[in-house]
């Protein structure tokens, strides 16, 4: 019985509470298009190397602030920069760009095509780069002041403003210098500077055995197909190599990563001595991993230094992070102990220690600052939170830095000493603090502005549900403004559901955003569960969806759902739900799976067979529609047309390069094959997801078909 109470029993961590607000949010609001509701920001808010000192921008103006007294002197304005460029012939800037440091006293900024630098003593401006305006995927590197770019599939580097061409493949299918693996293992650029920046490894994507996937272009007077590589689960995958190329003998060496050729490099890092480089090879399966050492000269594998497997699948997401002060000596990020943690190695493969561990997870490694510190970020207090911390590499002692509860990030001085601590929670929008190395405050930077105190929002609560077999789970509700727990009112799951996502966190509106609040304000109490295989809570929490997605996570959702039901606010014969990609999945999954619970669904960009989805996240999840028949059939939403009741709007992009238009045709096809009416609605020009101006017309919709029907 006492299980059974706790099941109920909720933990609220917030309440909002409400004054004399009286304004009502618009969809303008929710898609940010309202500058007054904004939360405070410090622009260009940053640390001068190598000193106790920060900058930041206003009026045009970069002021700088001693981080011990807080005085403050202006460094640079736009004036001064205009006058600096006028005098040596290059454009003027509108307002003042965005400033980097190369060090204490010269700092550099990009205008157009062009990197300059500034001596803050001498006012001297120099020109050190430039590219051409046909460019992008550009890659800057401030210690050589050396750019990387590509046009169209090839590689150059600009040095001086002279460009040298990298690689000059002509088959379209051969790609340098791009992302590759669809960004699926954190590394979301094709180029990799030298310590030094003076030579440069990329990624060589060679995906002519992929597939052409038609994607097309209704501008044209008479419609043409745009084809992409779109590998699918299952399908032939691209082959990627890593090239090193010295701009001084215009050679390129490729490291000799060996087959099958449709593995993945990840975690691509340089020694800091520049004359090896490390890539963490992942089997095609992404169950074994081996953490290989290479010879930038040669291309010669060294020393594979460690491995790491597991039966279900390993995912390398990070690089290695060396330890300045002993450059024989690196962090890497694992989860083999079940919590993403910190492992101190050497060169040679040698487990040093094991830094952190326990049951939470190391979201962010911050740096090495002085001798033995390092900084990181964490979910140690709770899975809702991320503070941060400190941790000395001699004695292992962690110190909590971040003062307040919450979702942090952090600035962190050159020698450590000091913390800019930039951070929101269930009370306080954002806030910018200046705290010292052991948590102390020296000085709010900028105070919280409570940008919707004048609104008239509902009560938002964040709690925890705990089911007797599974592990617990953390809820958020929102509530209309005026609520009345005497009255009934229609309901609306809001669900993602899928991996590296957390929706309820302490975070501002506890992670809601606007768009849920501005429902909740239309009359609908707003509901949303962090189910199994959501990030932040472990490898065994995530793991669970594994070969079987859309099992447990629905029925985690229905445990959250039954709760909701047995609450006398909510009249149970009105609940809604909605859920973009995984969250468009989940949502037909649970309109399917569990007929006649919910009145009305929306599914945004929804992955209806998960043999249509792409090959790296597909095949990490659910493996191959070869290896895994069963999983495959189970979690394909074509199986499951003839439960639909109700209504549903299914809405998709017809760009989607991520989950393909294709997917919802064969849902709506099979619903014609089984007389089941659903309604549609497509965006022509948008890829995954509706951004922009037209997100309004996004939420409008929304808001309309559930007005409509619940």
């Amino acid at each position: 019985m006492k299980r059974l109470f706790l099941s109920v029993l909720f933990v609220v961590l917030f309440v909002q509470i409400s004054f004399s607000q009286d304004k009502k949010l618009t969809v303008k609001d929710a898609i940010w298009m309202n500058p007054s509701i904004y939360p405070v920001r410090v622009p260009q808010l940053k640390w001068i190397p190598g000193k106790d000192s920060y900058v930041y921008a206003k009026d045009n103006v970069l002021y700088k602030v001693s981080a011990k007294g807080g005085s403050e002197t202006s460094l640079i304005n736009v004036d001064v920069l205009n006058r600096k460029l006028h005098e040596q012939g290059f454009d003027s800037v509108k307002r003042l760009p965005s400033i980097g440091f190369l060090n204490g006293n010269t700092a550099y900024f990009r205008n157009k095509e062009n990197w300059y630098s500034f001596d803050f003593e001498n006012e001297r401006l120099k020109l050190i780069n430039h590219i051409p305006d046909s460019a992008e995927n550009i890659d800057f590197n401030k210690k050589s002041g050396y750019a990387a770019y590509t046009i169209k599939n090839n590689l150059y580097i600009a040095i001086d403003g002279d460009q040298t061409a990298v690689t000059s493949d002509k088959n379209p299918g051969i790609v340098n210098g791009h992302t590759v693996h669809r960004v699926e293992f954190g590394i979301n650029t094709g180029t990799f500077w030298s310590p030094d920046g003076k030579k440069i490894a990329f990624y060589r994507k060679d995906e002519t055995m992929v597939a052409d996937y038609p994607l097309v272009n209704i501008h044209t007077r008479i419609a043409t197909v745009e084809n992409i590589k779109y590998p699918m689960a299952g399908e032939k995958s691209h082959h990627v190599t890593l090239g090193v190329f010295d701009p001084v003998t215009g050679k390129t060496v490729f490291m000799k990563t060996g087959e099958p050729k449709d593995h993945y490099l990840t975690a691509v890092t340089w020694d800091p001595s520049g004359d090896f480089i490390y890539i963490a090879i992942l089997n095609r399966d992404q169950n074994h991993l081996m953490l290989n050492k290479y010879d930038i000269k040669t291309g010669e594998l060294v020393k594979t230094l460690f491995e790491e497997s597991d039966p279900k699948y390993v995912e390398p997401e990070r690089p290695l992070y060396f330890n300045p002060q002993k450059p024989e000596q690196f962090i890497w990020f694992s989860e083999r102990d079940g919590f993403d943690h910190l492992y101190l190695y050497n060169t040679e493969g040698k487990l040093l220690k094991q830094l952190t561990k326990g049951k939470w997870v190391v979201t962010e490694f911050l740096g090495f600052y002085g001798k033995d510190k390092i900084f990181f970020k964490a979910t140690k207090e709770s899975p809702l939170q991320q503070n941060i911390y400190s941790l000395n590499l001699k004695n292992g002692k962690i110190t909590r830095v971040s003062p307040d509860h919450g979702t942090h990030s952090a600035l962190i001085s050159d020698d450590g000493k000091y913390v800019i601590d930039i951070y929101s929670n269930t009370e306080t929008a954002r806030k910018y603090l200046l705290v010292n190395s052991k948590g102390k405050t020296v000085r709010v930077i900028k105070d919280d502005n409570h940008p919707l105190k004048d609104y008239d929002l509902g009560t938002t609560k964040i709690f925890t549900l705990y089911p007797d077999t599974t592990p617990e789970l953390y809820c958020r509700l929102i509530t209309p403004p005026g609520f009345d727990s005497t009255n009934k009112y229609p309901a609306i799951v809001y669900v993602y559901g899928g991996p590296h996502a957390q929706l309820v966190t302490d975070s501002w509106l506890g992670g809601a955003g606007l768009f849920l609040n501005y429902l909740a304000q239309q009359g609908y109490v707003i509901f949303t569960l962090d189910n199994r295989g959501s990030a932040n809570r472990g490898k065994e929490f995530e793991q669970a969806i594994f070969r079987h997605c859309g099992s447990v996570e629905v029925d985690d959702q229905m445990y959250g759902v039954n709760w909701l039901k047995k609450q006398p606010f909510v009249d149970s014969t009105r609940i809604g739900v909605d859920g973009w990609s995984y969250g468009g999945f989940m949502t037909i999954s649970l309109k399917l799976k569990r007929p006649g619970v919910f009145k009305v669904a929306v599914a945004g960009g929804p992955v209806i067979d998960w043999k249509y989805y792409e090959v790296m996240y597909g095949e990490r999840y659910m493996d191959t529609p070869q290896t895994n028949p069963e999983g495959y059939k189970q979690s394909s939403l074509l199986n499951y047309v003839d439960n639909l009741k109700g209504k549903l709007l299914v809405i998709h992009d017809a760009m989607d390069k991520t989950v393909v238009w294709q997917h919802s045709l064969l849902f709506i096809n099979k619903c014609i094959k089984h007389g089941k009416q659903v309604d549609y609605f497509i965006y022509p020009d948008h890829e995954h997801n509706v951004r922009g101006k037209d997100r309004a017309h996004l939420y409008e919709k929304i808001t309309e078909y559930f007005k409509a029907n619940l």
